[in-house]
């Protein structure tokens, strides 16, 4: 498809004034109103044209491939006096759409020929070409039953939308030098639901993992993992890290002394350090396990770094960079992709938010975060005996920076706030 139109005569004056001045708030990262499952998009200036990106996960389980876009929309001088607004949904080529800036940080999309993204073949050829798009695959490649009502359930919430979306802002998050690696989005397996896409933020000695694509178990916005910092879990030796009981072991050790130190404080007894605090929703559900998935999404996939007592407090946050210690996953924990990395940095105890179909009967739960490298991580969800792989998504966005790290923080609560 031909995205980009020649153009032979066009005064700067009226591309800026008709263009790039009027939709200039419509520049940046932005997340769609799309019920649980959110998204990503991303309006960029390209030559004469503004153009509102998808992004999209690679398909399940391939992590380290590159994402996918594809174009929602696109603005341009089609006469020098004014702009033209195009949707790009659909298979039919540009038709006429609709651009309202409701205020600085929200605007919606409507299509205004909705027949265009309409299929011969009716609903049955959109939804196997959907489905192609979406996981790379056939219906029939699908054999469990639970993944096949999740995929149908999300082509017939989404394609209702018909490409009429409100899209709030969403920022990239500020890095420090302390940081344990750079924040960012990353791509994570979460069992039937596939890939989705997760924000990683350092908060002083948390870390959180915030998702901005979800599912009907745990929505889009909704704080996925948590990381303590403050409480590194040494790994066994590889024979002993294979027994699954023997992670479940430390790591629940770990959780009681986060209750007693959360007691304390309570109590009025506990220091000011504030371990026990955890943000509101913390962790994520993780993916289904292996053999049964669960109705209830499980995001993120639990059972991975197994932990040796208490962690002690590092500040420093040794990198450990190059040389890592052996790492494999216990006996029994499920992972949607195999090829995960056999050496590891560091681990460090965390939470993740499980839930209920309609994110019902949400409750935190306990699992090891796992340091593979600048550009991986997981997460072994122990109640799930589950384990989700991350990789860092590489796309460059524009237009992203939040202004301060205080707006950042705001949006979080505000994308958060629409799902709880």
């Amino acid at each position: 498809m031909k995205i980009l139109p020649d153009y032979e005569h066009m005064e700067y004056r009226d591309v800026y004034t008709c263009l790039l001045h009027r939709y200039r708030h419509i520049l940046g990262l932005w997340q769609p109103d799309i019920g649980p499952y959110g998204g990503l998009l991303n309006v960029v200036v390209d030559g004469l044209f503004i153009i509102g990106w998808m992004y999209l996960p690679p398909h399940d389980p391939h992590v380290d491939d590159p994402m996918r876009f594809k174009p929602l929309f696109r603005v341009h001088l089609m006469e020098r006096k004014s702009a033209t607004v195009e949707c790009m949904y659909g298979h039919r080529g540009p038709h006429n759409g609709h651009i309202q800036i409701v205020k600085k940080d929200e605007f919606s999309t409507k299509c205004n020929q909705t027949d265009h993204h309409r299929m011969s073949g009716g609903r049955q050829e959109e939804f196997r070409t959907w489905l192609r798009e979406e996981w790379g695959r056939t219906l029939e490649d699908i054999f469990h039953e639970h993944m096949q009502e999740l995929i149908l359930m999300k082509f017939i919430y989404t394609s209702q939308y018909d490409n009429c979306l409100t899209y709030r802002r969403i920022y990239l998050p500020p890095g420090r030098p302390d940081d344990l690696i750079r924040p960012g989005l990353f791509k994570g397996t979460y069992g039937s639901h596939g890939l989705e896409i997760v924000m990683l933020s350092f908060h002083g000695t948390r870390a959180r993992g915030t998702k901005i694509t979800g599912d009907p178990n745990i929505p889009a916005g909704q704080q996925t993992v948590e990381i303590d910092l403050m409480r590194r879990i040494q790994l066994p030796d590889v024979e002993s890290l294979r027994n699954f009981n023997e992670l479940s072991r430390i790591v629940l050790e770990v959780r009681e002394q986060v209750r007693q130190e959360q007691q304390q404080q309570e109590d009025g007894l506990g220091g000011g350090e504030g371990r026990g605090q955890q943000s509101p929703r913390e962790p994520q559900r993780g993916p289904a396990q292996p053999s049964v998935e669960p109705p209830p999404e499980k995001v993120g996939e639990p059972g991975d770094g197994e932990a040796a007592g208490a962690a002690a407090p590092a500040p420093e946050q040794p990198a450990q960079s190059g040389q890592g210690q052996p790492f494999v996953l216990p006996v029994g924990v499920s992972s949607r992709n195999e090829d995960y990395p056999r050496t590891c940095r560091m681990c460090f105890y965390g939470t993740g938010l499980i839930a209920g179909h309609g994110f019902t009967s949400p409750e935190r739960t306990p699992g090891v975060f796992i340091l593979f490298d600048e550009d991986r991580f997981g997460f072994i969800w122990l109640e799930l005996k589950s384990f989700s792989l991350y990789s860092r998504v590489q796309a460059t966005f524009r237009n992203a920076e939040a202004p301060s790290p205080q707006a950042f923080e705001e949006m979080l609560k505000n994308i958060q706030s629409l799902t709880s």
